[in-house]
């Protein structure tokens, strides 16, 4: 009798716990799909519609979440307060790219140290205002930025001109051509905005400086041309349409 009641007991216990770690289980499931619920929410207000969101996951990093938004997949936090896109950690309040920032702050060049000795200058208006640019003779948007240069729109600029030939043999043959011209600006501009060919090079001609400009655009990283560098330093990657520009010397200090 006393075998058969301890049994019945053990039974129940046994019972109970079961029951009780289901319903701790379907808490915990519950909790973790409010989670998801709040991430997804979060996210969304800070999309919008436009961006509808396919499904919300956790990662193995705790509080990074995995968003999925039409082809594309995003990561964020459980507050949607900064997001990490192509690699580029975002704050969605302010809608700054703090990657891009940081890049931009670690890529700095001081300017005043830049050799200018081996870049040619041209002013427009009193030249207050000074930008330097790694450009290459071949290159469609260094062609297309020095038409932005020569637009009305750009004015009181002073613009060092360091030819980067990284295009090929013919680039480099045309940078030189135009470094030993005897008038450099002039070549610049007539094969760039009126696609008239310098003259070939003397023998004479010390063209080392084009040589020199690559190793520095190699020192400096400076991947694409036209690369800009601004007097405080930073860098505007392309041919940055008139208004950009406008706006970056703006707010050089």
């Amino acid at each position: 009798m006393l075998q058969r009641t301890r049994a019945a007991a053990l039974a129940f216990g046994l019972t109970a716990l079961c029951a009780a770690t289901l319903t701790t289980s379907a808490f915990a499931q519950n909790k973790a799909d409010a989670s998801l619920d709040r991430v997804k929410a979060a996210v969304q207000k800070t999309l919008g519609a436009d961006a509808p969101i396919k499904s919300v996951a956790r990662t193995p990093i705790p509080g990074l979440y995995e968003v999925s938004i039409g082809g594309e997949i995003l990561y964020a936090d459980e507050k949607a307060q900064y997001v990490i896109l192509g690699g580029n950690l975002v704050d969605t309040k302010t809608r700054q790219n703090l990657t891009e920032a940081r890049q931009s702050e670690l890529n700095k060049v001081d300017f005043a140290k830049l050799p200018f000795d081996r870049a040619f200058k041209y002013v427009k208006g009193n030249g207050s205002r000074k930008i330097a640019v790694f450009s290459d003779p071949n290159c469609p948007y260094c062609k297309r930025f020095e038409e932005t240069l020569k637009s009305s729109k750009i004015d009181n600029v002073t613009v060092y001109t360091f030819l980067y030939p990284v295009l090929g043999p013919d680039s480099d043959a045309k940078s030189k051509a135009i470094w030993c011209a005897a008038d450099p600006v002039k070549a610049w501009h007539d094969w760039m905005l009126d696609k008239k060919a310098p003259p070939t090079a003397t023998a004479k001609c010390d063209d080392a400086p084009v040589r020199q400009n690559v190793a520095l655009g190699h020192q400096y990283n400076v991947t694409g041309t036209p690369t800009i560098i601004l007097a405080d330093g930073r860098r505007l990657p392309g041919a940055v349409p008139a208004e950009e520009l406008e706006k970056a010397l703006a707010t050089v200090k």
